[in-house]
């Protein structure tokens, strides 16, 4: 490990430790910390979630079953680029599994899971709000609609 990767290992882990106290105590403090504690991390890791459950005075068994309970929190780092396939009215209509079927073959990954380089996760989502651009993905915060799975391949490739 680089001595600026243990640098940013040891400043999270100090804000980690000001968040602990920071909800220590608190009544129903245990999603806002899973919350916090991921946008610290980018997703929940184990030893995060045992402090979290030691801090809290629960079992780190009821702290998983709440972080995993949740769609929004990931156990595992999230990839550089984070894929979101619309599965909403709309976009089910007009192929949306297609569209996931494809990213699942292309990645070699099911949704939820990342790509073994660690560039892109994928995951499904009821609704993106873009219905007129049916189906639809966004790779990060940039939307790609009327999507066809012969189109992916030169999408992923922007982003390799």
């Amino acid at each position: 490990m680089r001595s600026s990767e243990k640098a940013t290992l040891h400043h999270k882990d100090r804000s980690f430790t000001r968040l602990l106290s920071e909800y220590r105590g608190r009544p129903g403090a245990l999603v806002p910390l899973l919350q916090s504690t991921q946008k610290l991390f980018g997703y929940l890791p184990k030893s995060a979630m045992v402090r979290i459950a030691e801090t809290l005075r629960i079992s780190p068994s009821e702290v998983y079953g709440v972080a995993t309970f949740y769609g929004q929190f990931r156990l595992a780092p999230a990839g550089k680029h984070l894929i979101t396939v619309c599965h909403g009215t709309a976009c089910h209509v007009c192929g949306a599994e297609r569209i996931s079927e494809s990213l699942q073959r292309l990645l070699k990954i099911q949704p939820g899971g990342t790509t073994t380089d660690g560039l892109f996760t994928l995951q499904n989502v009821a609704c993106l709000g873009c219905c007129s651009l049916s189906p639809v993905m966004m790779i990060d915060a940039t939307v790609f609609g009327k999507l066809t799975p012969t189109a992916l391949p030169s999408i992923l490739k922007r982003y390799a």
